[in-house]
C-alpha cells in the first residue's frame, strides 16, 4: 500500500483566497509554564487543502456533517490538463476522460498549478471549469471534484456558477491539492476526512490518496 499526502501545510503566511485573513497559531500552553503545550488557532473554515460543503453557496444546501462519512472517501483518478495550456476547461477537453470519470467517485482536475503555491501567480490565470463542462459533469455519479488550484471558477467570478451547478448535485469540491506527480496509478482511494463540526459550510482536511501496490 502506497500513502500519499496531497495537502498543504496550514501556516500563518500561508496563501488564502483572496479577502480572507490568513490564519492565526499562539501557543496557549507552555511547558516550562503549565507542564504542557497547547495552541490557539484562528483560522476560516476554507483554509489550505479544503472541502466547500453545497452550504458554503446554497441557502438549502448540505452542511458536511450531514452527509455521510462515506461522501468523503471512494474511489479516484486525475485528469491531466497541466501541459494543455487551456485557461477554460471545456466539455470537449473532458470528453476523452469520459469513461474514466463514469468509473469513479472523484475526479482531480490536475492543472499543475501547486506549483505556484506561495507566488503572486497562483491567484492569476489558472485553468477553471466552464459552467457547460461542470454542467456535464454534474450529470455523473461523483461525490467530489477536486483540483491543484485556488478554484474550480474563474478567480474574478461574482457568481461562482460552477461551485452552484455542483453543489445542486452534493458534488464537494476539494480546493488546494498538492503534490499529483506522485499518485502512480491510474485509479486510486482518496480520502478527505472533514473536522465533524455542526453546521460545516467548509474544513480544512488531510487529503491522501492511496494506492495499492
Amino acid at each position: 500500500m502506497k500513502v500519499i499526502d496531497l495537502t498543504h501545510c496550514i501556516h500563518a503566511d500561508m496563501p488564502v483566497f483572496p479577502g480572507t485573513e490568513q490564519p492565526i497559531f499562539r501557543k496557549a500552553n507552555t511547558l516550562e509554564n503549565d507542564g504542557f503545550q497547547e495552541a490557539k488557532i484562528t483560522m476560516y473554515s476554507h483554509t489550505g487543502t479544503h472541502i466547500d460543503a453545497p452550504a458554503h453557496m446554497l441557502s438549502n444546501g448540505a452542511y458536511l456533517d450531514n452527509l455521510d462519512i462515506e461522501h468523503f472517501i471512494g474511489k479516484a483518478t486525475v485528469l491531466d490538463f497541466s501541459d494543455k495550456k487551456m485557461k477554460l476547461i471545456d466539455i470537449d477537453g473532458l470528453k476523452i476522460y469520459e469513461e474514466k470519470i463514469k468509473s469513479v467517485e472523484f475526479i482531480i482536475i490536475k492543472t499543475g498549478w501547486s506549483k505556484y503555491w506561495g507566488d503572486k501567480k497562483y491567484y492569476k490565470d489558472f485553468p477553471s471549469l466552464s459552467e457547460e463542462a461542470a454542467t456535464w459533469l454534474s450529470e455523473f455519479k461523483l461525490k467530489g471534484i477536486g483540483i491543484d488550484a485556488i478554484s474550480v471558477d474563474d478567480i474574478e467570478s461574482a457568481t461562482f456558477a460552477v461551485h452552484k451547478i455542483l453543489m445542486l448535485k452534493k458534488i464537494i469540491i476539494i480546493e488546494n491539492l498538492t503534490n499529483l506527480d506522485s499518485i502512480s496509478k491510474e485509479e486510486f482511494i482518496l480520502s478527505i476526512m472533514p473536522m465533524k463540526h455542526k453546521n460545516a459550510d467548509g474544513s480544512p482536511v488531510r487529503a491522501i490518496s492511496i494506492e495499492n501496490i
